[in-house]
């Protein structure tokens, strides 16, 4: 499983000035090196304000992020742990935002479920954690509510992170904001 350290990462070859992008290079085990970005970027709901969406992963051929590129990293651990960190710096800068992450698919957030479990001590003395679902209210008259196009209104509902929560059970998305 993945061990966060942040005292062990990969140092930045190049960041925006606002921090919301950083780039830094991975070894891989073929001896070779992997370019990844990280990307802080507004998340765009009216829903949750002030969250703004965590992305990272090599460039893909079509210029945007690959977050579904399968990558045989040298040291899982130190890209987290620099993936983290990014996001720890922005925050701090940024005191009042939440980063959130959303696995791509399955796979990828049950990594993200576990890997904040099995660190949720040391993580715990930098963020508080939330994972977050989405639910459709129902109404009192039985109907569910429905958006403007007459489709289901999903809202989100953000909870404290359930440590005892099991993987099979995963949130849709989780968020990290800066410990007061």
């Amino acid at each position: 499983m993945i061990k966060i350290n942040f005292d062990d990462t990969f140092d930045p070859i190049e960041l925006v000035p606002n921090l919301s992008i950083i780039k830094f290079n991975s070894p891989l085990k073929n001896n070779s090196e992997q370019q990844l970005i990280v990307k802080v970027l507004p998340l765009g709901d009216p829903l949750l304000p002030n969250v703004y969406n965590l992305s990272f992963g090599p460039i893909g051929a079509d210029g945007e992020i690959d977050d579904q590129a399968k990558i045989e990293h040298e040291n899982t651990d130190k890209v987290f742990s620099s993936i983290l960190f990014y996001s720890l710096i922005f925050l701090q800068r940024y005191p009042d935002l939440t980063i959130g992450i959303d696995g791509s698919n399955d796979v990828r957030a049950y990594l993200y479920h576990r890997m904040i479990i099995t660190n949720r001590v040391y993580l715990s003395e930098y963020f508080v954690t939330t994972g977050t679902d989405w639910y459709v209210r129902l109404l009192r008259n039985g109907n569910i509510e429905l958006d403007s196009e007459g489709n289901a209104f999903f809202k989100p509902k953000p909870e404290p992170f359930d440590f005892k929560r099991q993987a099979r059970d995963l949130y849709r998305y989780y968020m990290f904001r800066l410990k007061a």
